[in-house]
């Protein structure tokens, strides 16, 4: 059950009876199938499954990186499977942060650089204000990366790697941040790191987090469970 508060919210993010196929070599196969749910401001969620459930294409579709064959993902009460990929790549800079399990640094750019790419995408390629800069210093500090911002991604750990692509997700101020199996390249004291940096970080304008995970122990720091099995939502926990 959702807390009343919630119960009598407008969901900030929802899925319609989302049906998601892919064409295979041997047939068409079937990831979502007729998925629906809503999502609260300020949420802490946990999308787990088996492998194969449909769990990081459900992620995507939350996220307008794709789009479903039937249903519909909606932003606020705007229905975001609507728009053309211009205007959902421009929803995505302004209200969605993307933390992915192999990070997708830039390896020619340093830290800093590779923090302040989201504004740049924002801002068509112009150069990041004294601001934004700042802020991202800022968030590197808090994760530990004040005195690597000039070093390039494969000076870094696998951790830190990951804590800088969390402050990247961060710097466009997102309401919505996702997480496709964050620590799932690291071993368990690094994760554990950078989960805590994750939920810090998110926690601060109370931000949306939804995690794909196959961890139990980050599905007890959320407030809810989304359980995928075979492509169907089989069920809610809080």
């Amino acid at each position: 059950m959702l807390d009343s508060h919630l119960s009598d919210a407008t969901p900030l993010l929802e899925a319609l009876a989302v049906c998601k196929s892919y064409d295979m070599p041997h047939g068409v196969v079937e990831v979502l199938k007729e998925v629906s749910l809503s999502i609260y401001a300020g949420e802490r969620v946990c999308i787990m499954g088996p492998s194969g459930a449909g769990k990081s294409t459900l992620l995507h579709l939350l996220g307008g990186l794709d789009t479903p064959d039937r249903g519909e993902i909606r932003v606020e009460g705007h229905s975001v499977t609507e728009w053309g990929e211009s205007r959902r790549a421009a929803f995505r800079a302004r209200k969605i942060g993307i933390v992915f399990q192999s990070y997708h640094l830039m390896s020619d750019l340093n830290v800093l650089e590779n923090a302040l790419m989201p504004v740049r995408a924002l801002r068509g390629w112009a150069s990041p204000g004294k601001k934004d800069v700042e802020r991202a210093k800022t968030h590197l500090e808090q994760v530990g990366l004040g005195q690597r911002f000039g070093h390039r991604p494969v000076e870094l750990s696998g951790g830190e790697q990951q804590r800088l692509a969390i402050v990247r997700s961060l710097i466009n101020d997102p309401d919505i941040l996702l997480a496709d199996e964050p620590t799932g390249n690291l071993d368990a004291d690094t994760g554990k790191r950078v989960l805590d940096d994750l939920f810090a970080l998110s926690a601060e304008r109370k931000r949306c987090l939804i995690v794909v995970s196959h961890d139990p122990a980050l599905a007890e720091r959320c407030e809810r469970i989304i359980q995928l099995r075979a492509g169907e939502a089989a069920g809610m926990t809080t």
